[in-house]
């Protein structure tokens, strides 16, 4: 054991919910060496800067030794998987710590768990510096996400399609439930479900123990939160793909960065994961696999809501409808933001939706469009040189839309809210090749670009612009 004195490391969900979970100690990697440590991240968690440069630290986050009173454990959960239910899916790679400043430290690629289903537990180092690059650009981008506080790389090869050079990630998230948590929790009884959703709004929604039916009031806010964030998806042109119900958290932050990507030029239809073969979670279907996962989350929460249970479906479902209009509400606030429109009203809506015909028809970059649109109004680029190029339809769009702005107020304002930088897919596909060599000083350029990616620096054209490659590219779990 740790003799670390410093950390107040809590095991509430251990302690709490140890019928859906399983104790679990790490496997431990010998040879582990750090690739990444987040300091500003690990400084708001409280640790310091000489144990974070300590061998002690090494081996716990290589999972060699437990901080001081860790109750590790993996947690089981359910998982409708592109639309079919798996009852008992779980951490079969991961192994919570326990809860720091009430964050979850998790380690994840740390070897088998008991929901492991004959799998090895471990992880190459190329999904581990994925997520690690990804969740950290999406919280400078303000998107609610798990972050990353430490890469390792483990010394350990993995055998896959090939063999690969293994690793663990350090993830930290507001909590690790999910909605397929609900689900796994309703397979067993009705008290388990009901210890979950009072854990679940004591952590996260303590405010509506006050409420009159805290249960619904619960569903209402997750509904809330998931439709806030597939907003803010749609806005960065993210794809998750993989909208699973066990990959949805009840905080409402992003997680499992697997087959992610980012579109390049506008196509409601993309998709990027090799699993996805009927485009369930393509760009466009998100918003519909959004109601539908909460859907089932309604369907777990059912024996909370009423003792009736046609009077709980019923309130459930009211809640329901309101999701669509919802994510529309914060779908239209998110691009009004992204082309300087002040508010949401009809003619703007009608603005927004042009816009991204325009794109679509012209195949033309969605990161990129925001900035050039930024940089004609501005007077610093011209319509035929920039992305939109000589498009008719851009210039009847263009003096319409110019005519709802005020240009003096969002002079500057809208590259503060599209970024110019994104992982684009190749960009990172060749710093993970790069860094499976041994090499990962490019896998440290992006972290650092991407710190803000607001701001245009003065750096290779490449880091703006899309893959100039016609194959479409193609995202893998990784698992």
């Amino acid at each position: 054991m740790s003799n670390t004195k410093t950390f107040n490391l809590k095991n509430s969900y251990a302690k709490e919910l140890h019928e859906i979970s399983e104790k679990c100690i790490p496997a431990g990697f010998k040879q582990a060496e750090f690739l990444l440590k987040n300091y500003k991240l690990a400084e708001k968690l409280g640790f310091k800067k000489d144990f974070l440069n300590s061998k002690e630290c090494l081996n716990i986050f290589s999972g060699n030794s437990l901080l001081k009173n860790s109750q590790p454990i993996a947690q089981g959960y359910s998982g409708h998987q592109f639309g079919h239910f798996n009852p008992q899916l779980g951490d079969g790679r991961a192994i919570l710590l326990g809860e720091i400043n009430e964050m979850d430290i998790q380690l994840k690629g740390i070897g088998q768990t008991p929901y492991s289903r004959r799998g090895d537990g471990k992880s190459a180092l190329s999904p581990v510096l994925r997520e690690y690059v990804i969740s950290e650009f999406m919280h400078a981008a303000k998107v609610p996400t798990t972050r990353s506080l430490f890469a390792l790389k483990t010394n350990e090869n993995v055998i896959r399609e090939t063999e690969l050079p293994g690793g663990v990630l350090t993830r930290i998230a507001k909590s690790h439930i999910r909605i397929g948590t609900f689900e796994y929790a309703r397979t067993k009884n009705n008290e388990t479900l009901k210890t979950l959703a009072d854990y679940s709004i004591n952590r996260h929604y303590p405010e509506l123990n006050k409420t009159d039916n805290k249960y619904l009031s619960f569903f209402a806010a997750v509904c809330d939160k998931q439709a806030s964030l597939v907003a803010k998806w749609m806005g960065l042109g993210f794809i998750h793909g993989v909208m699973n119900t066990d990959n949805m958290t009840i905080s409402g932050e992003t997680i499992d960065y697997g087959p992610c990507a980012f579109m390049d030029s506008y196509n409601p239809n993309t998709v990027f994961s090799s699993i996805d073969t009927n485009g369930r979670y393509a760009y466009q279907n998100q918003p519909a696999i959004l109601v539908w996962n909460l859907a089932k989350l309604a369907e777990a929460l059912i024996p909370l809501i009423d003792e009736n249970e046609k009077k709980s479906i019923k309130q459930l479902n009211e809640v329901l409808q309101l999701v669509l209009p919802s994510y529309q509400e914060y779908f239209y606030k998110e691009f009004c933001q992204k082309l300087g429109l002040n508010n949401v009203n009809n003619k703007n809506i009608k603005l927004i939706e042009d816009y991204l015909k325009i794109l679509d028809s012209g195949s033309i970059d969605f990161t990129l469009s925001f900035r050039d649109l930024s940089k004609i109004v501005n007077a610093t680029l011209t319509a035929k040189d920039s992305v939109f190029g000589e498009n008719i339809k851009f210039n009847n769009w263009y003096l319409k839309w110019k005519k709802e702005i005020n240009q003096k107020e969002i002079l500057g304002e809208m590259d503060l809210i599209n970024p110019c930088y994104i992982p684009r897919n190749q960009l990172i596909e060749n710093a993970l090749i790069k860094a499976n060599e041994g090499e990962i000083s490019e896998i440290n350029f992006m972290i650092n670009l991407f710190e803000n990616p607001y701001l245009e620096k003065n750096i290779p054209k490449m880091y703006l612009m899309p893959s100039s490659s016609e194959e479409q590219y193609v995202t893998f779990c990784g698992t």
